[in-house]
């Protein structure tokens, strides 16, 4: 099979990856360190598709951030609260649904953005303005959904994402700029490369999660589902309709539908209980799968405005 060939089927192989690992766990819930290295890897290989021009782009036309930040934080977290609050929750599993809606977007999505052929440089933006805003933005509207306040690790979080997102895509793009026209096989290469270490990430979080999706009811995983999709059909649909380009509609659905899960599971474990860190650990596998789907679909065609 080509290398287009195994990129088509990328859905086909996270499932895979997934029901692996929930049939074998033990192998995968021990690797939980592996999953920084391989996003950098990934996220170097972004930016060496990337140049200072493409990140200029986006500078130019700051509405394509405003909107995505805006529907970030305004619909998620409604979202999440209407859709908790209707499936008759308990109350720590509402306010876990709350919180992961009111965190940022997750590196997660600049990832299925590059596969996607959406606009990279307008996605690793979004996520980067998003984080920033998240100082405030998280811990007001958990305490207006739920009337509870909560303390964001501030400079832990702006150090992750520095690590995890933006010092491999700055290296990215030095090396680009000096050796890209050498490195062109290994360029070409990378698509396939952060496939397969998607399909990795997400069998690590299914096997460090297995103890909790086994104990997990179908009313939470239905709310977290649609919590998931309506994220990515409002982020696709309502810029569709503010006349966007199709790169843009494409990065702004999984920069709104693709939260920063990982966050939502640590704060709800320090601020909530081991119930309301659910949502976010059921979150993180599912919005894997979704979003490969996307990039599978999406990958298939070249996006009219893609970076």
């Amino acid at each position: 099979m080509s290398v287009v060939g195994l990129q088509r089927w990328f859905p086909l192989w996270a499932l895979l990856g997934c029901a692996f690992a929930y049939g074998w766990p033990e192998p995968f819930a021990g690797a939980g360190a592996a999953i920084v290295p391989l996003l950098g890897l990934v996220m170097f290989g972004m930016g060496m598709t990337l140049g200072s021009r493409d990140f200029l782009a986006v500078v130019r036309r700051p509405g394509a951030v405003v909107l995505g930040v805006s529907l970030q934080f305004f619909l998620m977290p409604l979202i999440g609260w209407l859709l908790a609050s209707t499936a008759g929750l308990a109350g720590g599993l509402v306010a876990g649904v709350v919180l992961l809606g009111s965190c940022p977007g997750g590196t997660a999505s600049n990832v299925m953005c590059y596969l996607a052929r959406g606009d990279v440089a307008l996605s690793i933006t979004l996520t980067a303005v998003s984080t920033v805003l998240a100082v405030v933005a998280t811990p007001v509207l958990t305490w207006f959904y739920v009337g509870e306040r909560i303390e964001v690790p501030v400079f832990a979080l702006l150090q992750s994402t520095t690590k995890i997102v933006l010092v491999p895509v700055v290296l990215g793009i030095t090396v680009n700029r000096f050796l890209g026209a050498r490195l062109y096989r290994l360029k070409s290469a990378f698509p396939l490369i952060s496939m397969l270490a998607i399909v990795i990430i997400i069998a690590i979080i299914v096997g460090m999660n297995h103890a909790f999706i086994r104990k997990t009811g179908a009313g939470l995983v239905a709310v977290v589902i649609l919590h998931n999709l309506c994220g990515l059909a409002l982020g696709y649909y309502l810029p569709r309709m503010l006349r966007r380009s199709e790169a843009e509609c494409r990065t702004l659905a999984l920069e709104i539908g693709m939260q920063n899960s990982g966050l939502a599971v640590a704060l709800a474990s320090v601020h909530f209980s081991a119930l309301a860190a659910l949502p976010g650990a059921l979150f993180s596998i599912w919005h894997n799968l979704s979003g490969s789907v996307l990039a599978g679909r999406w990958s298939r065609r070249v996006a009219d405005g893609a970076a």
